[in-house]
């Protein structure tokens, strides 16, 4: 749709991760889990595949965006320009001083709605 990817790496699933969600490093050396607080040390989002709790136990990888343009999807309202953040669920939300920014919203939407995003990973 709007994607732009630059950069995408597949990594082993720590957990079940949804398509166009926000993930962090996980516990182990390329291993990826899903990002839910505004602290996380995010690093990319998921593509529009996404992977199962079936496809972690067989070892499965997920391929994740790092750079560019992604589509994310939205825990909330936001207005494009925002720098958003992971929340619940690794869904983007309007970041806030202090938190972990994922990147730049390209666009405005609301909850659920699937957005494009600037990839832009940093403090806000």
């Amino acid at each position: 749709m709007y994607n732009n990817n630059a950069l995408i790496k597949a990594f082993l699933a720590a957990t079940a991760l949804p398509q166009h969600t926000i993930v962090q490093f996980g516990a182990n050396d390329e291993t990826v889990a899903q990002a839910a607080l505004a602290t996380d040390l995010s690093i990319g989002v998921t593509n529009e595949i996404g992977i199962s709790a079936d496809d972690v136990t067989q070892g499965a990888t997920v391929d994740v965006v790092l750079c560019g343009i992604a589509e994310i999807k939205l825990g909330g309202t936001v207005v494009r320009g925002t720098k958003l953040t992971a929340g619940a669920g690794g869904l983007a939300v309007v970041g806030a001083a202090g938190n972990q920014a994922i990147g730049v919203a390209l666009m405005s939407g609301v909850s659920g709605d699937i957005i494009p995003v600037l990839l832009t990973q940093s403090t806000i």
